[in-house]
C-alpha cells in the first residue's frame, strides 16, 4: 500500500495533487486499508518538492480527514445498528462483530471522548465513527471531537513530510515506530485512569459510610415536661410550710 501511494502521489502536482490527497484521505475514512499518516506525509513531500503549497496541503489534509470521517459517521446513522452484528455486505468486512463489541465497550467506559482517541488508533477508527453515528451521537459533537484530533494530526504529518522530504524513507520508518509507542502510551494512560476512577469511587463510598451517624431520639416524659419545674426539693418544702400554716389557722 505504501508503494502504491508513493507511485500515485509522487508525480502529481498542483490541483491534481490536492485532489489525489483529498480522495485518498476520504477513502481512509471509509475504512479502506490505506495508511492515512503516510498519505499526509506524502502530501508534505509534494510541498517539499515545490509541487504544492504547504499551507494549502495542510488545509486539504484536514478537510479530507473530516470528509471521510463524516461519511462513515452518516453511514452509521442511516444503516443503524445491524452492521457489525450480522454477516454480509461491504461494511461487514470492515466492522466485524468483534470490533463492534470492543468499540461499544470503549464508549461505555470513556464516553464520547473516544472519538478523539480513535483518531490515533487506526485499527478501530472507522468502526468507532460508524458506531458513533449508529448510537445517535449528535453530529456537531462528533465533528468537534474529531476536528480537534484532526487539527493535531493533519498539519503535523504534512509538516513532517515537508521538513524531512529529503529523508522520506527514514521518516516513514520512524512514524511506524512512533505509532506503536503511541498505542502503548494510550493503553497505559487508559489503565491508570481506570484504576484512579475505581480508587476515587471506593474513597467516596467510605466517606459516605462514615458520614452516616446514629440518630438519638430524645425521651419525652409522659406529662409533656410540664411538671419538671415542680419536682425540686425547695418548692416541695415551701408547699409543705404553706399547708401547715393553713392547718394551724383552722385549728384556731
Amino acid at each position: 500500500m505504501e508503494a502504491l501511494l508513493t507511485n500515485l502521489l509522487s508525480n502529481t502536482q498542483g490541483v491534481f495533487a490536492y485532489a489525489t490527497v483529498f480522495c485518498v484521505l476520504v477513502a481512509c475514512g471509509l475504512g479502506i486499508p490505506l495508511p492515512e499518516d503516510i498519505s499526509l506525509i506524502l502530501g508534505g513531500f509534494l510541498a517539499h518538492k515545490g509541487a504544492a503549497s504547504l499551507p494549502v496541503m495542510m488545509g486539504v489534509g484536514f478537510l479530507g480527514i473530516l470528509a471521510g470521517d463524516s461519511l462513515i459517521f452518516n453511514f452509521g446513522r442511516k444503516l443503524g445498528s445491524n452492521v457489525g452484528r450480522k454477516q454480509g455486505g461491504f461494511f461487514a468486512r470492515i466492522i466485524t462483530p468483534e470490533k463492534r463489541a470492543k468499540v461499544e465497550g470503549l464508549f461505555e467506559k470513556h464516553g464520547q471522548k473516544i472519538v478523539m482517541i480513535a483518531r490515533f488508533m487506526p485499527g478501530v477508527r472507522a468502526v468507532t465513527y460508524f458506531t458513533a453515528g449508529s448510537v445517535g451521537m449528535p453530529y456537531w459533537r462528533f465533528i468537534l471531537w474529531d476536528g480537534l484530533a484532526a487539527l493535531l494530526s493533519a498539519p503535523l504529518f504534512v509538516f513532517l513530510g515537508f521538513h524531512f522530504g529529503s529523508e522520506l524513507d527514514y521518516l516513514v520508518v520512524q512514524i511506524k515506530k512512533s505509532q506503536t509507542a503511541v498505542l502503548i502510551g494510550l493503553a497505559v494512560v487508559a489503565t491508570v485512569w481506570f484504576l484512579w476512577q475505581r480508587r476515587k469511587a471506593a474513597a467516596a463510598k467510605v466517606s459516605a459510610e462514615q458520614a452516616v451517624e446514629p440518630v438519638v431520639v430524645p425521651v419525652i416524659p409522659q406529662d409533656g415536661g410540664k411538671s419538671s419545674s415542680r419536682s425540686t426539693p425547695f418548692l416541695d418544702a415551701a408547699e409543705n410550710q404553706i399547708a401547715a400554716g393553713r392547718a394551724s389557722e383552722l385549728q384556731k
